[in-house]
């Protein structure tokens, strides 16, 4: 089997989602429809977005149960992320601090999936 190289969220309002993933990825989506959206990233990772009213079978939770990570390469960039996001509207739930992996925050996108942002301590200084 192969690894993984496709992640799918499950999403209230297309519209509304799509325009946030297209600000804080810097892309539009390749892919787009009512129903769903898809961006390809630089790293050949596909990140798909699908209203979850058509999600079949039924999915039980959406958004919070797991996190997207962004990792960047400073702490500079970090805070510049997170003037970004926070411009945005993003929700913080984590502000920037130091944990044993690096320098991170945490916001929520609009149907509360967690996007963590970071600099891995090797590079914090």
């Amino acid at each position: 089997m192969k690894e993984p190289t496709y992640i799918i969220l499950y999403v209230s309002d297309m519209p509304v989602s799509m325009a946030f993933y297209t600000n804080i990825l810097g892309k539009a989506p390749v892919e787009s429809s009512p129903g769903f959206s898809l961006f390809v990233l630089e790293s050949g990772w596909k990140l798909g977005l699908w209203t979850k009213q058509e999600v079949k079978p039924a999915a039980d939770m959406t958004g919070g149960g797991a996190e997207i990570g962004l990792m960047l390469d400073s702490q500079e960039a970090v805070d510049t992320a997170l003037d970004y996001m926070s411009a945005m509207q993003a929700k913080v739930i984590q502000a920037p601090t130091q944990m044993d992996f690096g320098y991170t925050f945490v916001v929520l996108d609009p149907d509360e999936h967690r996007i963590r942002v970071f600099c891995p301590s090797e590079i914090v200084r």
